[in-house]
Parts: structure tokens; C-alpha cells; sequence
């Protein structure tokens, strides 16, 4: 099957939506002397996409699922009312699997600025059914709608969420550890496989009910959050 380039556009850093600035708490595992060279990158990488990469791709494959008409599960004869409950109920169910207030802050943050983009380029999309919780909806909600309005598949929604938990970090790993940027990109052509396995376990998950989906966790990564969002002078804001 080709690859679409919606998705390949999605996927894409250089996408407007404001990743670019966050290092999926890299920066802080730097200065804590956890990640120190490429096998300590790696770790860190495989780390984040067992746990925030598989629960992130999981709840934008369930976006997605509700989105899309003629989709198993999806939400078709009540309406927008029914669409927007079920985001609603994601919203809640992914807020209690961010333990870290900071973290929590940092989706909606994200979603903000990926709803920016999505309006903008599909103005048509049920954008309006997002939650209206302060701070606006989560970032993996609103990448499941804007993936629907691609007219991407559900499989397509849990690759570019899965794909961007590595990514991000991984080019954080080339700033803040003055890495030779060819051998991370090694790393990720070797992670590829895992991140392509997390994306298919994301979007079967996604016929699961919104507090049945994954609900991997990461402890030490939200006391590094909680302690990076302290500091006075860093170089990502996450």
C-alpha cells in the first residue's frame, strides 16, 4: 500500500503545531545524567513509546474511530451531541492517565496548537465537538479529528501519534547532547518496527471502551516534568 503524503504532512516536524519546542522530557533526563549518549537515547526513546507513545496513539485512534462514519463503533445516528460525549469521556479518561499536573498542561497546550492548524486547513472537520475544558482538549483528541479530516485510516492516526513521541526526542537528543545527527537518525530507522508494533496495538485497543484504553505510566518521567516545569532558563518548554 503507498503511503500517503497526508500522512507523511502530518507526521512531518515542520507540521505547524508548535512540537519543535518540547523535548518529551529529554531535557530534563539530560541534566539528570540519565540519558548521556546514543544507547542512553535509545533507552529513553523505547521507554516513551511503551508508555506515553502507546497511550497517546491509543486515544487518537479512538478519536479517530468516533470520527469517522461507517467506522466500527463510530458515532453516526445521534448526531454531534454524541460525538462530542465521547471526546468528552476520552478527555477525562486521558486527563486521570497524565498523573503530572504539568503534563497535563502541556497536551492541552500542544492541542491548542494543533487545532490552530487544523482549522485552518480543514475548516469543515467537527472541530466544535472537542471539549470545552480549560485549556482546551487534549493534543491526541484533536489529532484523531484532524487525521479523520486527512481521510486517514485509524492505523495512519496511531502511526504519526506513536511516530511523534520518538521523533520529538530524538532531535532534542541532537541539541542538548551535541549528537552526530546521522547516527540518531540511525536509531530511529532501528525503531521503527516498535514504533509501527505500538501503532497497531494502539489502534486495536481503540475498539475498547475510553476506560478500558491503555493506561501505561512512566513515574519517574512526571517527577522530571513537575521539576522541569520549575526551572528559570531551558531550552524546550517540556
Amino acid at each position: 500500500m503507498a503511503t500517503s503524503s497526508l500522512l507523511l504532512l502530518l507526521a512531518d516536524g515542520r507540521f505547524p503545531a508548535g512540537a519543535h519546542a518540547h523535548s518529551g522530557g529529554l531535557e530534563v533526563a539530560v541534566a539528570a545524567g540519565r540519558v548521556t549518549d546514543l544507547a542512553s537515547l535509545e533507552a529513553f526513546l523505547a521507554g516513551r513509546l511503551a508508555t506515553a507513545g502507546l497511550v497517546g496513539a491509543a486515544f487518537a485512534a479512538a478519536a479517530h474511530r468516533a470520527a469517522v462514519p461507517g467506522t466500527v463503533g463510530a458515532v453516526e445516528s445521534a448526531g454531534t451531541a454524541t460525538l462530542a460525549t465521547t471526546l468528552a469521556q476520552l478527555d477525562v479518561e486521558l486527563d486521570a492517565r497524565t498523573a503530572a499536573p504539568t503534563l497535563r498542561i502541556v497536551s492541552r497546550r500542544q492541542g491548542r496548537a494543533l487545532l490552530r492548524a487544523g482549522r485552518a486547513i480543514w475548516p469543515d472537520a467537527p472541530f466544535g465537538d472537542l471539549p470545552t475544558t480549560p485549556g482546551g482538549a487534549h493534543q491526541p483528541l484533536v489529532l484523531g479529528l484532524l487525521c479523520a479530516a486527512a481521510g486517514l485510516s485509524r492505523l495512519d492516526t496511531a502511526t504519526v501519534a506513536a511516530y511523534g513521541t520518538v521523533t520529538g526526542a530524538a532531535s532534542a537528543g541532537v541539541r542538548l547532547l551535541g549528537l552526530d545527527p546521522y547516527q540518531v537518525q540511525a536509531l530511529l530507522v532501528g525503531l521503527a518496527d516498535a514504533c509501527d508494533g505500538t501503532a497497531a496495538d494502539a489502534a486495536r485497543a481503540a475498539d475498547d471502551p475510553p476506560e478500558r484504553l491503555p493506561a501505561a505510566a512512566a513515574p519517574l518521567a512526571d517527577i522530571h516534568a513537575e521539576i522541569h516545569a520549575t526551572w528559570e532558563v531551558r531550552l524546550f518548554a517540556s
